[in-house]
């Protein structure tokens, strides 16, 4: 095997051992010197192979009790006596693991012709809370329009979005057809556009949120004065993969009854 295939035969095993809850074989192949960060604390690492083996009986006990440790990717990089690996896991209970993975990176040296790890760095990523990430969302939006960043725009909308516009037919489904509303919208002023929601709601669940709020449109006009407007705005959102999509959206002007009476109205005469 070459050094790449090596290295990862190596993090296989390894984590194969880990889930036989076999200490010999999880604390092989490591040098006597293994720096760990892992997820517990202590903040600056377990240092020293003594302290590698302490942690793992308490991790053994948690993975009897129903948890899992299983591989899902694994990237290797070697150079001629210095290597880096970095994975992504499933570890947890397999009902609450959901999108989560454990992320390692490995750093591993070469010694009398062994490739042994040095390194690792256990880690899960920072759960958003989802109110917090859908006014980020809602920021990156307005930074984009002021750009024209069509592509920014779109970047955080579901493929199957359906939206219901100020104009146009009753709705709009799919990222295509949003993305030429949004293009449309764009061209319309050739100066400045600034799109602002002073005062949003949002409520999250585990994986749904929805945002409301009056929409503030400034649009610049050929001779420097702005043009402005204000709609009403509803967006719903869903957690896919981990991130948060706009699913759809709902946007429309106040109808004034006394001078647009609405068709129903109309029937009802």
């Amino acid at each position: 095997m070459n050094d790449q295939e090596q290295i990862r035969s190596l993090i296989e095993q390894w984590i194969g051992a880990v889930n036989q809850h076999d200490l010999p074989g999880v604390l092989a192949e490591h040098t006597d010197d293994v720096v760990m960060f892992d997820v517990p604390e202590p903040q600056d690492g377990v240092r020293g192979i003594e302290a590698y083996r302490e942690t793992w009986p308490p991790f053994f006990e948690w993975l009897a009790n129903g948890a899992i440790f299983e591989l899902v990717s694994l990237e290797v990089t070697a150079g001629a006596d210095v290597a880096f690996a970095f994975a992504l896991l499933r570890c947890g209970k397999p009902a609450e693991i959901g999108d989560q993975r454990l992320r390692i990176s490995f750093g591993l040296r070469k010694e009398d012709g062994r490739w042994l790890i040095a390194h690792e760095h256990h880690s899960f990523p920072l759960v958003v809370d989802g109110d917090a990430r859908v006014r980020a969302i809602h920021e990156e939006w307005f930074e984009e329009t002021a750009r024209k960043d069509l592509d920014g725009m779109m970047a955080h909308i579901a493929d199957d979005v359906v939206s219901y516009e100020h104009d146009g037919p009753l709705e709009f489904v799919g990222l295509p057809a949003v993305r030429e509303v949004c293009r449309a919208g764009l061209e319309q002023s050739t100066g400045k556009v600034e799109w602002h929601m002073p005062e949003m709601t949002v409520l999250t669940g585990d994986d749904l949120a929805v945002a409301w709020g009056i929409n503030h449109l400034r649009a610049e006009r050929p001779d420097g004065t702005f043009a402005e407007d204000r709609s009403r705005g509803t967006r719903v959102f869903q957690r896919r993969d981990g991130r948060w999509r706009m699913v759809h959206q709902h946007v429309s002007f106040p109808r004034d009854p006394d001078t647009e009476p609405s068709d129903m109205a109309r029937f009802r005469e």
